[in-house]
């Protein structure tokens, strides 16, 4: 399925019976059923995964227009409201109306994502009641002034568990704007786990290593009770 050029795969569990949550899962590394796999490895809890790609990396998922935070960079556009109304507006009522005619029942919604796709996910839960659960794996949470602009704005008061993650060598970088990356999650986590269920976990590695298996560790988490 495609929907405005972003590509759609849909991964259900054997066992649909039940109402299942739905997590969207933003990626760039054709990653979908390597993180759904390793979901089911870990004796996750059946979910529904819709997996979206072929996106524009840098424009859609950054909240604000930014320039290069390298030399021979990209800039980021900041067009995530207009990636966000996409989602929520043709996204999910075309991937209901698909789930419907199955005849599976969703029980709630929620979005993860890796590096940029982990801010995302964190900007969705300022702007959004339509996601209960989130997943930043790795996130992106160097990007400038977003931890003001969250601190600021706070959460839709229908999430209930987040999931934040690193890699320990993240912050170890000679980029000044990335080296700020553990601290500005450290803080962005406490602020959370004073309103509702959130974790921090420090993973081995830098950005690159285990995207998939980091991403899906953040998923079990959200989908326990």
């Amino acid at each position: 399925m495609k929907i405005d050029q972003v590509n759609i795969e849909i991964f259900l569990p054997e066992e649909t019976e039940k109402p299942l949550p739905l997590v969207i899962l933003n990626d760039d590394m054709n990653q979908g059923k390597e993180t759904y796999d390793l979901c089911k490895q870990m004796n996750t809890k059946p979910f529904v995964m819709v997996y979206l790609s072929r996106f524009d990396w840098n424009s859609d998922l950054s909240p604000w227009p930014c320039d290069p935070i390298f030399r021979k960079g990209e800039p980021f556009a900041g067009k995530a409201d207009e990636y966000l109304e996409l989602i929520t507006e043709k996204i999910l009522p075309a991937i209901q109306d698909e789930l419907n005619q199955k005849g599976i029942i969703i029980s709630y919604n929620a979005i993860a994502g890796y590096s940029l796709a982990g801010l995302f996910a964190l900007y969705a839960a300022t702007k959004t009641d339509l996601f209960h659960r989130i997943v930043s794996a790795s996130g992106s949470l160097w990007y400038p002034d977003f931890e003001k602009y969250f601190m600021e704005n706070g959460i839709s008061p229908d999430i209930d568990r987040i999931y934040l993650s690193l890699g320990d060598l993240e912050s170890r970088t000679k980029n000044p704007i990335m080296s700020t990356v553990q601290d500005k999650t450290e803080r962005i986590c406490q602020y959370l786990s004073d309103k509702i269920k959130a974790v921090f976990e420090l993973n081995e590695g830098n950005h690159f290593k285990d995207a998939s298996l980091r991403t899906a560790k953040g998923i079990r988490y959200i989908l326990e009770d």
